[in-house]
């Protein structure tokens, strides 16, 4: 092997490794700590812990045959909702974006009358006015209001990342690009949103994730969610903590692997640029 073509490393700065090994006993200690907290706190409190009856809600086994119990249920709507929702918000934001950066005086106001709207009433309330307002006269589902009111939220945030991931394109890209007989949608979709695309990814991803969060609140609505199914659950068996954590845990893992995958596309688009 010809030692010129060899990767050179950096060296490894001294004390990196304790470094590393005393975060992480800091964080084992914390997380320790709450535990003895919440389990202290229960027991005078005189709450009597029951995680034996946890999975029978995740996996049941009625049927001598495994199958999905009311949390994947649940979760299987949220998951169905969030996915809908998000390619929806995307739709928005991007079309909103472009809105805003058209020379079309028209267009501009009504995309800044949608931005404003959306950014300055709680997601709760456009749930409400969606389902008990406009469902009954658009004769939707309260599925589809779901939707709807969470395409529209998370859209509008998702828009001012697309503008600002198009605006910090530098102007010679659009020059290049017209120079070489590209129209504006020519550039826009060969040049300029695949260059956004890489600079936008790590603020998309925390607008997905917001999104999943926001979608327990379709429980209000009626929808049988992960959230709403958690609830159902309390309400029949009165296990408040074990739902409630188990809940938690599942949605952190959803989040979790979104980042971990948008991470892994982060490092093949650099790897590719």
């Amino acid at each position: 092997m010809n030692p010129s073509k060899q990767t050179v490393r950096p060296p490894v700065a001294p004390g990196l490794k304790r470094q590393v090994l005393t975060d992480l006993f800091k964080y084992l200690l914390v997380v320790a700590a709450f535990s003895w907290l919440m389990i202290n706190g229960t027991r005078q409190l005189g709450y009597n812990w029951q995680w034996y009856r946890v999975p029978q809600y995740i996996v049941s086994t009625a049927d001598t045959q495994p199958t999905a119990g009311p949390l994947i249920q649940g979760l299987l709507i949220t998951i169905r909702i969030t996915a809908i929702s998000l390619l929806l918000a995307f739709i928005f934001g991007l079309t909103t974006a472009l809105m805003r950066l058209s020379r079309s005086f028209l267009a501009r106001m009504v995309a800044r009358g949608y931005l404003e709207i959306i950014r300055n009433t709680p997601l709760l309330v456009q749930l409400f006015f969606i389902y008990f307002v406009l469902s009954p006269v658009l004769d939707i589902s309260g599925f589809t209001s779901a939707v709807l009111a969470l395409s529209l939220f998370e859209g509008a945030y998702a828009s001012e990342i697309f503008r600002a991931g198009i605006v910090s394109i530098q102007r010679g890209q659009w020059e290049a690009a017209f120079s070489v007989g590209l129209n504006t949608y020519q550039a826009y979709r060969l040049v300029i949103l695949p260059q956004t695309l890489r600079r936008i990814l790590p603020p998309l991803t925390s607008q997905a994730i917001s999104l999943i969060k926001d979608s327990a609140l379709v429980s209000t609505i009626a929808i049988y969610d992960l959230t709403m199914r958690g609830q159902t659950i309390i309400a029949e068996t009165f296990l408040v903590f074990e739902i409630w954590f188990t809940v938690a845990v599942i949605y952190l893992s959803i989040t979790l692997l979104l980042s971990a995958t948008v991470f892994y596309m982060e490092k093949r688009l650099a790897i590719k640029h």
